[in-house]
Parts: C-alpha cells; structure tokens; sequence
C-alpha cells in the first residue's frame, strides 16, 4: 500500500535495534515513515514507535543526541508513541519516565530463554485469534501506575500496557505478519487527528 499526502506521518526511533521490521509494517498499513535519530526528526510527527534493542545503547544514544526532553514534549502534546521490548523500557520510570511502570529487564530469561505466546489484547484481538506473540530477551511490567491499563500478562506478569497515548508491549509485534497492533496504534494516532 502507498502513502498518501494525508496519510500519518509516524516516527520510528532508530538509534539501535530493529526499526526496520517496523517501517515495513507501518508502510504496509499506509502510514508515512520517517527515521527518528535528533530531535529534528521529531518536527511534525503524528506518532512514534520505539522499536526493541538494547536499552543501555538507547540510553547513551538519547543523551548524545540530546533527546530526552524533546522526547518529554513530543508525550506531553499527547503524540501517541509504542514502545516494544526495548522501547517498553525507555518508556518506563526509571528511563525516560514517560509511562508510569518499572520494568524488569530481560525478565523472561537471556535469548536461549526465547519464547512465543498466543495473547488476547483487548482493543485488538476482540472476537478473533490471539496473536502470537515473539518474546525475545524480553521485560515485563514489575509495578505499575493506577492509570495504566494492563492488557494482556504471561504467568501473572504484564507484558502489554496502556496509559493515555502510550501503549507498550514487552514482545516482537514487528517479527510477525499480524498488524493488528500497528493498526490500532494508528487507530490512536488517527482519532487524535480527529480530536484536533
């Protein structure tokens, strides 16, 4: 599918990690697609993705750049942002303290402890099959805010969260052929258009 002029225009941060798998998704879905590396990159933005990685190269890479509180704007405009894996930890309070959870890194054990699991997301799986979700090195939620939203858990534990404009999920929604979680981020970042 092509980008049309009035399609959203969505940022993928792409400082590490695979930013990749994601800019094809959100093409493929019709948005528009530009690579997030300085706060320059965030001018205009209808939406930002923050792919998995490793948040300890995230880290550095934002304090180089000078990100963070652009970043901290971008959030508090009320752009829409999902974060996944890696992207989930950079939201957290301990990070960027966007989303009002501390995560738990690579909590379901190192690579070798890789898994997948079929999930129920409410808003997104309503009706229809789980989707399959690819936890790689991944996190999960150890406390959370009162205004987050815990939407789907493994063993007790959340792995998929939303607060106000911010989803984030611990797993690899970019490392399979399911776009129904970029659906409904796009779904969020549209109704905010329409709230305009």
């Amino acid at each position: 599918m092509t980008a049309t002029t009035d399609a959203p225009l969505i940022g993928v941060v792409a400082l590490q990690g695979g930013f990749a798998a994601h800019e094809r998704m959100l093409r493929g879905l019709g948005a528009r697609v530009r690579e997030v590396r300085t706060p320059a990159d965030l001018e205009g933005l209808e939406g930002l993705v923050w792919p998995g990685g490793e948040s300890t190269t995230m880290t550095l890479a934002v304090e180089r750049e000078g990100l963070a509180e652009p970043l901290r704007a971008l959030v508090a405009d009320g752009t829409p942002v999902f974060g996944t894996c890696a992207g989930m930890i950079m939201l957290d309070r301990a990070h960027l303290g966007l989303l009002d959870v501390l995560c738990r890194r690579n909590a379901f054990g190192r690579q070798l402890h890789s898994f997948e699991a079929d999930l129920h997301v409410p808003g997104v799986t309503d009706g229809q099959e789980p989707i399959r979700a690819v936890f790689i090195r991944a996190p999960w939620v150890r406390e959370a805010g009162p205004d987050v939203e815990v939407l789907a858990e493994v063993d007790g534990h959340p792995v998929a969260v939303r607060q106000g404009n911010l989803l984030a999920v611990s797993f690899h929604p970019e490392l399979s052929d399911d776009v129904r979680l970029h659906r409904r981020f796009l779904e969020l970042v549209l109704a905010r258009r329409g709230d305009r």
